[in-house]
Formats: C-alpha cells, sequence, structure tokens
C-alpha cells in the first residue's frame, strides 16, 4: 500500500457484525435438494391420480387438442406446440410423445411410431403425423370441467389436470424413477377395466390383474394388486416348432425381441443352453426360431430358457401417485375406485352444466315467445330513452315472471332489444312450441340421469366397451408358473472328474478318472473308505477327502436314488448292512454313515439309481470260527432307512471281502404321477389329476383336439400345451380307443374302435382322415362307453338326443382304419354317461372269502420262505431285522 492512500474502510472495520447473511452449506444443500426433490416427484417423474399422467404427457395431450382440426399434425409442429406449456427440450418432448403413442389409447398415429416387441425406434418427429384418438377425445377433453392454470411463462392457459372419465393410469402403466422414490404401475386390460369400474359403481368386489402389449403369459399369485412389496412373474410362450426347433411367439413384457434373442445367445455362449443357431422372423406376429443342436431335449431346453434368459422376467410393481400434490403409496384396486369416483363426479358435472344450459335455453325461449306474441316490442316505440325502453320490457314481462325458474335480469332484457325485426316478422308459434318441448324433453332426460346418476355412468361405460372395446382383448393369459431350478436344467457344459487315492474332484483336472457330463451349477456328493460322505459345489478342482469310492453329480429332489453299503462297525467289529436316500444336507458338511468313526470301514457300496436290490457275495477270513465262510445276501431284504441309521448285522465274524453276485431289481413302487393342467406340467406334489402310479417302462399318452396322439416319458422336465390337449392320461397298451370323427371332405361322422399299436414316444399318428377340414368329435378310453348323442333329423328343427353303447356299433379294428359310418349325422353334441351295466363294486360274500382264503396261503408261503432263506448256518451270524416277519404273522389274524 502506497503512503499517500487511504486504508480500505471495509477490510479495516472493526464491527463485530456480519457484513452479509452467512448460511452454512449444509443448509443450503437442505432446502435446494428437497425443493428438487418435490419438483421432480410432482412435475417430471409420478402421475396425478386425477388422470393418470405425467406433466409432459398432458401437456401434449392439450397441444394436441388445441391443434386439433381433425387432420394429422406433424409430430414435430405438435413437439413445439408443446414447448409452449413444457419448460423443457423437445428430445424428451419427443420421446414422451412417441412412448405414449405406442400404448395405442390416446394418439392416432401415422407413419413409423417405431415397435415396442422388437425396440425399432420411431422415426424422426418430422416424418410422422399423430391426431388426438377418437377414445381420446371422448375420455379427456372439456373445457367447462377442466381447472386451468397459467403455464410457466404466464402467456398460455394449461390444465392442471384433464377432466378424464376412465382409469386411464391402470390402462397405459407408468413407470418413473424420482428423488428419494419411484412408481411402477403395470399397464391393464380396457376391458377388464371397464367391467371393474362398473362393478365398483354397482357395489360389487372386483380383481384387477396386469395384461401387456406384448403378450405372453403371467404368474399373478403375489401380486398383491399392484402394491409395494407385490410381484409377478412374466415369461415368453415357447412352442416346439418340431423336434430340432423351438419357436418363441410371445415375449415378456419391458422386453424386446433384440433383447431376448441377446440374453439367448449370451446363455449358450456360456453354456448354460445348448443350441445352433436363432432366427428372428418377427413381422406382423412375433416369430423367434432356435435350432437345438444334436441330442439337446425340447423341453429341457424350454425351461433352460426360462432359467437362463430373458425368456422369463420378475417384474416388481409399486403404486406410487400423487393425491393432493402429495405421492402416496397405494393399489391399483384403489386407484381404480378412486377413478371410478372421479368419473361418476365428472359426469355429474357435466349433467349439471347441461341442465343450466337447458335451462337458459327454455328461459330465453320463454322470453321471446312472450316478447313477441305479446307484441311487448311495440310498447318501446314511444320510448325515448334506454332506461325507459328496459323499463317498459320489464313491465310487460312483469305478469309472466312467476313461471320462470330465476328472476329476469338487465342481461336477459337487452337480449329481447337485440332480436332483429326480420325474426319477429317470421316468427312461428309452432315451431317455438316444438323447440321447446324438445328443450324440455332433453331437461327431463338430464333430471333422470341426475336422480340415476350410478345407472348413467354404468351405461356411460357400457357405451365406451361398446363402442372401443372391440381389439383390445386380453393378450396376456394368466397362469401358474412353476419354479426352475437352474441346477435341474443347465445344459451340461464340463466334465466331471475324479482322483479317488488324493481326494480331489473337478472340472479342469482332465488328466484323472472321467465320471461324467455335467454343468458348472450342480453339487457334487463324495462317498469316502472311512465311511463318511459330503457334498461340495463344484469347482475346477477341490479337495473333498482322501480314499473315495463314489463320486457323482448330486440331485437333492431324486427321491429314487437309494445307496447300497456294507461296512465294518470299528467299536464292535461287526460287519453291518444298510440301505438309504440322501435329501437333505449341509453343503460342504461331513456326515458319518457309520456308527463310530474310529476304525470304521466300507466293506461294499453301490449307487441305485431307481432303488435297485442287488444280491452280494461275503467271504469271510479264512481264520474265521465261522462253519460257512461264504454266503450270498440279498439287499432286498432289508428296508430302506435314513442316512443315519446304524443299518443290520450282517455277520460278527472278520469280512475278507465283498463281491457283487447278481445284479437286482428296483424294489420301490411306482411313482405317482399328476398332471396340472394350468400350467401344462407333470409333478409328484399332487397338484392337478392323478394319471396313476408309473414304473420305468411306463408311458404316458396324448391326445390332441387335432386328431392327433402322441406317446411320452413321465419325466417332469416334459411341456404340454394343454389347450391342444383333448386327453391325457396313463397309456395302456391293451386298452381300447373309441373316437367319433367328422370326415372333412364328405361331412360324415364315422365311428372307430382301436388299440394303440405303436410303443414309440416322440412321434405322433394322426388318428382320423387327414383332410384339411376333418374334426375330432369325441374321444374315450372307457372299454364300453356309452353316450348320449344330440343330433338335428334332416328337416327337423328341434333336436333330438339318443344314447348308445359304442362297443355294440363297431367292434375293434386297426388303428388307421376310418371306421364305420355313425348311425346318426348333424351331431350336435355328444356326452359321456355312466354305464349302467359295469359290474357291482362289491362282490358277493363268497367271492370275498375266496380272496381272503388265497391271502391267507400266500402270506403263510412268504413267511415259511423267509424264514428257511433266513437259516444261514454260520453260527447265527446274520442278526437280521425280524419285526417285517412278525408284522407278517400278525396279518394272519386279521383274516381268521
Amino acid at each position: 500500500m502506497e503512503e499517500n492512500e487511504e486504508p480500505n474502510e471495509e477490510i479495516n472495520n472493526s464491527s463485530d457484525e456480519p457484513l452479509h447473511d452467512v448460511l452454512p452449506v449444509s443448509g443450503l444443500y437442505e432446502n435446494w435438494f428437497l425443493d428438487y426433490a418435490s419438483y421432480v416427484i410432482l412435475e417430471r417423474a409420478v402421475p396425478a391420480i386425477n388422470d393418470g399422467l405425467k406433466p409432459v404427457q398432458r401437456r401434449i395431450l392439450h397441444a394436441m387438442k388445441e391443434m386439433d382440426d381433425g387432420r394429422y399434425n406433424k409430430v414435430a409442429n405438435i413437439i413445439g406446440s408443446t414447448m409452449q406449456y413444457h419448460p423443457h427440450g423437445d428430445m424428451s418432448i419427443g420421446d414422451a410423445m412417441v412412448n405414449l403413442g405406442q400404448k395405442e389409447l390416446l394418439i392416432d398415429m401415422q407413419g413409423n411410431w417405431g415397435d415396442v416387441r422388437t425396440g425399432d425406434r420411431a422415426a424422426a418427429s418430422r416424418y410422422i403425423e399423430a391426431r388426438p384418438s377418437k377414445l381420446a377425445l371422448d375420455i379427456l377433453y372439456n373445457p367447462q370441467t377442466t381447472e386451468w392454470q397459467l403455464s410457466y411463462d404466464g402467456r398460455k392457459r394449461e390444465p392442471v389436470t384433464l377432466p378424464v372419465k376412465f382409469p386411464l393410469l391402470l390402462a397405459q402403466g407408468v413407470e418413473g424413477i424420482a428423488v428419494g422414490l419411484s412408481t411402477k404401475i403395470l399397464p391393464h386390460n380396457f376391458c377388464e377395466l371397464i367391467d371393474a369400474s362398473i362393478k365398483h359403481l354397482r357395489g360389487k368386489s372386483f380383481k384387477l390383474y396386469p395384461d401387456f402389449q406384448t403378450g405372453g403369459i403371467i404368474d399373478i399369485e403375489e401380486y398383491n394388486a399392484g402394491a409395494r412389496g407385490g410381484r409377478v412373474k412374466v415369461r415368453a410362450k415357447i412352442e416346439e416348432y418340431d423336434k430340432k426347433t423351438l419357436v418363441i411367439k410371445d415375449i415378456p413384457y419391458a422386453t424386446t425381441t433384440t433383447t431376448v434373442i441377446e440374453s439367448i445367445i449370451k446363455a449358450n455362449e456360456k453354456g448354460k443352453i445348448k443350441i445352433k443357431k436363432v432366427t428372428d422372423n418377427t413381422a406382423k406376429d412375433i416369430e423367434i426360431l432356435i435350432e437345438l443342436a444334436p441330442g439337446v431335449s425340447p423341453d429341457i431346453t424350454i425351461d433352460a430358457l426360462y432359467a437362463f434368459t430373458d425368456c422369463q422376467v420378475s417384474i416388481s410393481p409399486n403404486a406410487c401417485v400423487i393425491v393432493e400434490d402429495k405421492p402416496i403409496f397405494t393399489d391399483v384396486h384403489e386407484i381404480l375406485r378412486l377413478n371410478t369416483e372421479q368419473t361418476l363426479k365428472l359426469l355429474k358435472q357435466e349433467l349439471e352444466i347441461r341442465r343450466g344450459e337447458l335451462l337458459e335455453k327454455i328461459l330465453f325461449s320463454s322470453l321471446e315467445k312472450i316478447f313477441i306474441e305479446n307484441r311487448i316490442y311495440r310498447d318501446i316505440e314511444e320510448c325515448e330513452t334506454w332506461e325507459a325502453v328496459l323499463e317498459t320490457i320489464d313491465l310487460g314481462l312483469e305478469p309472466f315472471k312467476s313461471q320462470f325458474y330465476r328472476e329476469i335480469t338487465t342481461d336477459d332484457i337487452v337480449r329481447l332489444t337485440e332480436i332483429k325485426i326480420k325474426r319477429i316478422s317470421k316468427f312461428d308459434a309452432f315451431k317455438a312450441d316444438e323447440l321447446m318441448k324438445k328443450l324440455q324433453e332433453e331437461l327431463a332426460e338430464v333430471e333422470h340421469h341426475l336422480a340415476n346418476l350410478v345407472d348413467y355412468a354404468v351405461a356411460y361405460y357400457q357405451g365406451l366397451l361398446t363402442k372401443y372395446g372391440k381389439g383390445k382383448e386380453r393378450k396376456t393369459e394368466i397362469s401358474s408358473i412353476e419354479n426352475i431350478a437352474a441346477t435341474a436344467v443347465a445344459a451340461n457344459n464340463a466334465k466331471l472328474y475324479a482322483n479317488y487315492e488324493e481326494g480331489f474332484v473337478g472340472y479342469g483336472m482332465k488328466k484323472d478318472v472321467y465320471i461324467s457330463d455335467c454343468s458348472d451349477l450342480d453339487d457334487i456328493i463324495v462317498f469316502r473308505r472311512n465311511g463318511t460322505f459330503s457334498v461340495v459345489k463344484i469347482q475346477e478342482k477341490v479337495f473333498v477327502g482322501k480314499d473315495i469310492i463314489h463320486a457323482a453329480v448330486f440331485d437333492k429332489t431324486d427321491e429314487r436314488m437309494v445307496y447300497n453299503m456294507a461296512y465294518l462297525d470299528g467299536k464292535s467289529g461287526k460287519s453291518m448292512i444298510k440301505r438309504f436316500n440322501v435329501t437333505a444336507i449341509t453343503r460342504d458338511k461331513v456326515y458319518n454313515l457309520t456308527k463310530s468313526d474310529k476304525g470304521s470301514k466300507v466293506h461294499y457300496f453301490s449307487a441305485n439309481p431307481n432303488g435297485e436290490a442287488e444280491v452280494i457275495t461275503v467271504y469271510l477270513t479264512a481264520g474265521s470260527t465261522a462253519r460257512k465262510k461264504v454266503f450270498d445276501f440279498d439287499f432286498a431284504e432289508i428296508d430302506i432307512k435314513g442316512r443315519a441309521a446304524g443299518g443290520n448285522t450282517l455277520t460278527k465274524y472278520p469280512v475278507r471281502k465283498i463281491v457283487l453276485k447278481s445284479e437286482g431289481k428296483s424294489t420301490l413302487s411306482g411313482t405317482d404321477i399328476w398332471y396340472d393342467e394350468n400350467i401344462g406340467r407333470l409333478n409328484r406334489d399332487g397338484r392337478g389329476t392323478l394319471l396313476g402310479k408309473f414304473n420305468a417302462e411306463d408311458k404316458i399318452i396324448v391326445f390332441f383336439k387335432d386328431g392327433n396322439c402322441e406317446l411320452t416319458s413321465f419325466e417332469l422336465s416334459n411341456h404340454y400345451n394343454h389347450g391342444q390337449i383333448y386327453k391325457i392320461e396313463k397309456f395302456d397298451q391293451d386298452g381300447v380307443v373309441t373316437a367319433i370323427h367328422q370326415d372333412g371332405d364328405s361331412k360324415i361322422v364315422y365311428i372307430k374302435r382301436f388299440a394303440i399299436e405303436s410303443t414309440s414316444t416322440g412321434k405322433p399318428y394322426l388318428l382320423i382322415n387327414d383332410s384339411k377340414s376333418s374334426k375330432l368329435l369325441f374321444l374315450t378310453t372307457t372299454d364300453s362307453p356309452k353316450v348320449e348323442i344330440s343330433f338335428k333329423k334332416k328337416g327337423e328343427k328341434t333336436k333330438t338326443v339318443k344314447e348308445y353303447v359304442l362297443s355294440e356299433i363297431i367292434d375293434k379294428k386297426g388303428w388307421k382304419a376310418i371306421g364305420n359310418k355313425l348311425p346318426v349325422q348333424n351331431i350336435l353334441s355328444i356326452v359321456e354317461v355312466e354305464n349302467d351295466d359295469s359290474p357291482d363294486d362289491d362282490p358277493d360274500p363268497s367271492t370275498n372269502q375266496s380272496m381272503i382264503d388265497q391271502l391267507k396261503n400266500e402270506v403263510k408261503q412268504q413267511v415259511e420262505k423267509e424264514e428257511k432263506e433266513a437259516r444261514f448256518d454260520v453260527g447265527s451270524t446274520i442278526d437280521l431285522d425280524t419285526k417285517k416277519k412278525d408284522d407278517e404273522k400278525d396279518q394272519l389274524g386279521l383274516f381268521g
């Protein structure tokens, strides 16, 4: 500072008071952030409950109405007009408008607007055109019931919300992410929303479920009415195009054919599925062809597509809307109730406005008639001032004022003075009375609607349904969707190896012993010589313990896998024998299969996928004191128990070795198989219809509505299209099928009875004429079916009903035969009825006693046989469980 320079007063100000108000950054952040969050929630991301629209959507629709002259407008022009109301860029408006148009409700589109199914973008806004749809004009706009506000710059008026008379929010759906919250309301079916609104008006309960433009299948079990915390599973419709090709016909909501194909290719590259090629043939309808790799099961591949690709997605709805300038979380049922009540309110407003208009028209028409017919206009000829004119007319109307619904005002009198002389001279009282009559009738109708507002609202909704419901039927099929275990359907993309001595397993040990193909999602079960086992997650190489005797891919749901084992108990010195399952386990935990750890070891071990019980030969040591040092044992003699059971005593003498003598047969009873028609799948859980008890060689037969039949296995991975199935049941090779079918060319109805001669699975056989129009009318596998046939005789108007025993009409022939002509034609319906000739359920007493005697004899012989086989002359070395024999002896008392 130079010497002559005065000191800066601000710098040298010694006052303790601050020069400016100082706010901490935290305070600024709190206020500004809350303002920003409120703006995003209310003005950008979350829809209002009143009309179901976000501000940008509302402004687009308002601008379209302002421009509407019945013709299409360029979208670029609509965007420009919307910018008068929306303070953001043209891109955000254009994207919002395309999204709104693709919902195919409110905008009548022309040009390339893109495709929600394929993800193709719309053409540039200068190339595409739009105008409000007829539905939008009917449900969105009414200036008289609209609440208005100034636009952001104060130059224009815009609606606070549009007076929507329809649950638009639920029909379109919405998704938005704001600051601190989000909303996701799924679209619902147009027709179902109207039905639900009518039910609500009538005081009835209703249910709403999502419906998507892309179709597909939806599981709504956990939908929770669209409230926060709910969840839906949506999957594509996948069918067998042929044995080597699958076809995707619908895709899940929020996916595109592009994203689905990319996910399929990615899963194939990771080895989760095995396919050769994917082809997108989507045009008017979705069609994605998937060519399978050789030897790959179509059914398992379908499940794998659901498990590892976008062919199945899970969606979590979250119904958040703006109500009275506040975001609230609700559900779709409450939204529909509020929208329906709002529609009722708006309809009432419109009726009241119309009533007021009609009253005013009637009032002025009456004034006009009185003014002209009573020649009041002549009384004003001598008036010299305007006030005198008004006073004279008012005086002339005085005798008639009592008939009007309100007082006559100066404005009413002024309107009378504006009537032209030409109109007065041509006044027709008859036409005036006719007009008054029409206005009175319309007023009476309006009054009736106001008195019966609910009925009027119901009629309004029914009118919408009649006018716009065609073509808006449900596209998404509601069905149960089963959970698919990824490990059960993953393609075998790796190979399992084991080093039995060192105790390693894995898919990266290619120099060691190959066990089987596997996937990188599998678990591995390992049994060791010391009588322990464990289950580990497959890895490239993992240590599981030395002296492995068995290693394999583990399926915890497989209850038919039975392990047979003989071992030395280290504590007692006895050799034990047991059969057991392994189901519920904890991964990486070591389990002991013997009575004690120390000194125990396994003599013999086998894994049996279908509960087989083999015969083994036991060799005792040469120095043992047993008289018989070699004997056989059949595992079928012991029961299957839990893995923790110690087992039965095989021998108390030292065992030198145990070897397999002969392979055994399954000791398990057949598996009960059910068919769940809701999902078209087989199960063992008791869901659906019981098809029967199945052994390994059994098959299922499926009869289709188009006249084909096919034999299949009873694998739980099988897929069945229930909509195409006429009948599904366990296949009886000796059974007889009775079918009634119509020849497509001659229209003659035939009956045939035949046996299914083929036993090949996976190959369809046509049972009726191969003409294009041939139909299967009836099919049964009952031995001697009796049916009730309704038909019309030629020349008669009334139907005739007769009963027939079909086995009396035709004998059994070959399945390729066309059959015999049915005695009646012009079939209306065929219903199978109970045959009265069926045998009685209860046989006579003599037959019953004979069966009891036979059963007693069989039990006695079996007990004697087992006692004889159990007498090994080895010094009582076999201590088998005798409870089974005691129980069988006790059974004799049941028949005594």
